[in-house]
């Protein structure tokens, strides 16, 4: 079994100066890029790269591929998922998180868009939270076993911290506002394909 190589990561300052020449692919949800990308940036998202690799293969081929996500974790599995194919890229370290700390501005689209939505991340705190105090009120008032609904939360986000993976983030990106609407995907890919 060949074991894929770590994606080469570019620190902020080395991704700005280079932006001009990168095809700048986010795998965010829709409503995460809605709310604030990379400028240039097409929107692929992580569990659509899969059907979008001729596209991005072609763009590779005409240039290095920069593939971003909120804090690099959900790029670096692109990366990777992408070298396994073939396709070299480079992940942003840090994500949008670190491009803004450094004091960076996102694009964000026009006024009237409602699409920018919260982060994943912030959705899973949510989620979770939410999911752990119906565990604990329905433990307390209905019936001690559905305490476990909490202790089931808990042990997801530790199983998730440790593999660096969300199942949970995976399940919120399936909602209709995560989606990304089909002549979005389809403007993006053609755009892959031109470059």
């Amino acid at each position: 079994m060949t074991r894929t190589p770590a994606p080469v990561a570019l620190g902020v300052d080395q991704a700005r100066t280079r932006l001009h020449e990168l095809t700048v692919i986010d795998v965010r949800t829709p409503a995460e890029y809605a709310s604030g990308h990379l400028p240039g940036a097409w929107n692929i998202p992580l569990d659509h790269v899969r059907r979008a690799l001729p596209e991005i293969r072609h763009a590779a081929r005409r240039g290095d591929v920069l593939v971003v996500c909120a804090s690099g974790a959900r790029s670096e599995n692109a990366c990777r998922l992408l070298a396994e194919q073939g396709v070299a890229t480079a992940t942003l370290a840090g994500g949008t998180g670190a491009w803004t700390a450094e004091g960076h501005d996102l694009h964000t689209p026009a006024a009237g868009d409602t699409r920018a939505l919260w982060s994943m991340e912030r959705q899973v705190r949510f989620t979770a939270g939410c999911m752990v105090l119906l565990g604990l009120v329905l433990g307390q008032f209905v019936h001690p076993a559905l305490l476990l609904i909490s202790a089931g939360i808990a042990g997801g986000l530790v199983f998730s911290a440790v593999t660096n993976t969300c199942g949970m983030a995976v399940l919120l990106g399936r909602l209709p506002h995560n989606r990304p609407r089909a002549t979005d995907l389809d403007a993006a890919l053609a755009a892959l394909r031109g470059r």
